[in-house]
């Protein structure tokens, strides 16, 4: 979705973040920044992520499924 509106604008902003983005056009330039903010956000909300696993559950998962018992979990050596 697009919508046209009218907002005052630091043009020396708007011509210093066409330098580090490479865009030209006012429009570009303004697109181009928001994409690079919510992509940013949305990396920065990945660490915030914690799976629902962790080392302990790599035994049970490496076992198989006929052992008698788990296959312990070794750090490889470095």
């Amino acid at each position: 979705m697009r919508k046209h509106t009218t907002i005052d604008v630091d043009m020396d902003l708007v011509r210093e973040a066409g330098d580090a983005l490479g865009t030209k056009r006012m429009t570009d330039t303004i697109h181009a920044a928001l994409d690079d903010v919510v992509r940013r956000r949305r990396r920065m909300a990945l660490l915030d992520f914690r799976p629902a696993i962790d080392l302990g559950d790599l035994d049970a998962m490496r076992a198989h499924r006929f052992a008698e018992s788990e296959a312990p979990y070794e750090p490889d050596p470095e």
